[in-house]
């Protein structure tokens, strides 16, 4: 195929995406009440799953539970609410439209790789929807959460109250969610650089310790406060993907 012929095929794997994004946009915007109401604004309250779970472990340890949690959002702009309906609807389609995309993207690849590459890919491709898919409920269920929690109880002095504007939460909600589903192909990238004889199990675990450093850097980076419990937070699941790359390493000494 010649070069315009091969942007050709990428057209209309971009255009078969984008198709699939507006359907399940146009699906999710008119599920306004259950996107929001059910989903968005579920940890907020106390009935939250996570907080839930944290107080029955502590009362099968005979500690007190958790205080009781509620979060007043505001909104201070005129069209906020409704550009946040629109943006809020992207990243839903776009998160649940991802396995479709990969497989597309996996359709426009494969062609052009030998035979070796291909093994490698086909496997790094196979999970990494999964995996995809696997950091943003990781992100929903735990990390923004109990960021949520802290960030939202915590004050400087009992004379300021908190007051957390809507944006400011969807914007956190959407950043912490989507990186995390980002961050957690980690182990995909690291099976493809395996195969191919670029990464070794005995590289990474030769520099394990300056991947931590790394990895709270990293965190740092992505993290959109400069809080230290957020920076745990999203940091030592980001360590945990590494040892998860090594166990899928392959060991060439052996």
């Amino acid at each position: 195929m010649t070069f315009w012929e091969h942007l050709d095929e990428l057209r209309k794997v971009l255009f078969r995406s984008a198709v699939v994004i507006a359907v399940l946009m146009a699906g999710i915007f008119m599920a306004k009440d259950f996107v929001f109401n059910t989903v968005v604004f579920a940890p907020i309250d106390s009935d939250f799953v996570l907080y839930r779970l944290i107080d029955k472990a502590l009362v099968l340890l005979n500690m007190p539970t958790l205080p009781e949690f509620h979060l007043e959002l505001i909104n201070i702009d005129l069209s906020a609410q409704f550009f946040i309906h629109v943006s809020t609807t992207f990243y839903f389609a776009l998160v649940l439209s991802v396995p479709f995309i990969i497989y597309q993207l996996w359709s426009f690849v494969s062609p052009a790789l030998y035979e070796n590459e291909k093994r490698a890919a086909k496997v790094a491709f196979a999970f990494s929807g999964v995996l995809f898919l696997l950091g943003v409920l990781v992100g929903y269920f735990l990390i923004f959460p109990l960021t949520l929690r802290f960030l939202g109880t915590y004050q400087v002095s009992y004379e300021v109250a908190n007051q957390i504007s809507l944006q400011s939460y969807i914007s956190m909600f959407t950043w912490l969610i989507l990186i995390m589903g980002v961050v957690f192909e980690m182990p995909s990238l690291a099976v493809i650089l395996s195969k191919i004889g670029i990464l070794t199990k005995s590289f990474l675990k030769k520099y394990r310790k300056h991947a931590f450093v790394v990895m709270l850097v990293l965190a740092a980076f992505i993290t959109p406060s400069g809080d230290p419990f957020t920076l745990m937070a999203v940091g030592l699941p980001l360590y945990g993907l590494y040892e998860l790359s090594i166990l899928v390493c392959r060991d060439f000494d052996k």
